[in-house]
């Protein structure tokens, strides 16, 4: 598939694995970024996989249990640990994306705390997004289905953007373009 899409295109294409065999073999098919939902902290190999190939990289914050004291400042030190882990093993800092990991090991509160504080992340200087496309906190909210859920999805891209987010990613692409270039006019100017 990775082939395919790069003989067509020059798009950037994410490979979202935490296995680092698995980023390799996409790399070497035409990826040039890796997700990785667990911020390099499942396979050891990863980082160098990352850093040997020059690709870009979502550190995500992931975690095995839902209680934090202030979920966002634990997940602003755990992504420091991630990024500096991944500096010291190679990867250049304009290469790192944070990701707060809205709908990962978080509870709704924690989910909405995050976009709401999401400026703070900034103090990691990297790029952030943020992935709240249709999750369950959105559903809960709502008390809507999967399927059903772009306007809760709207809000939080629209706030998120408000707040710093640099990238977005979503399921819903064409709704979620309108409401990324109406809230950056509003934020940055028309």
């Amino acid at each position: 598939m990775i082939e395919g899409i790069r003989k067509q295109s020059d798009i950037c294409i994410s490979i979202d694995t935490s296995k680092s065999e698995v980023a390799l073999a996409a790399i070497q098919a035409g990826a040039n970024m890796v997700n990785d939902i667990w911020g390099l902290k499942k396979d050891s190999e990863l980082v160098k996989v990352i850093a040997d190939n020059g690709v870009d990289v979502v550190i995500m914050h992931n975690a095995v249990s839902t209680i934090y004291s202030d979920v966002v400042v634990e997940t602003i030190k755990d992504l420091k640990k991630s990024i500096d882990f991944a500096i010291n093993n190679g990867v250049d800092k304009s290469k790192i994306i944070v990701d707060p990991g809205f709908g990962f090991a978080k509870n709704i509160n924690h989910n909405l705390e995050i976009i709401r504080r999401l400026s703070e992340y900034k103090s990691l200087e990297c790029p952030i997004l943020i992935g709240p496309s249709r999750k369950s906190t959105i559903g809960k909210i709502l008390d809507l289905p999967v399927d059903d859920r772009v306007e809760g999805t709207s809000s939080i891209v629209a706030v998120s953007i408000y707040n710093g987010a640099n990238i977005v990613r979503v399921h819903d692409v064409k709704n979620m373009v309108r409401v990324a270039k109406m809230t950056d006019a509003l934020v940055k100017g028309y």
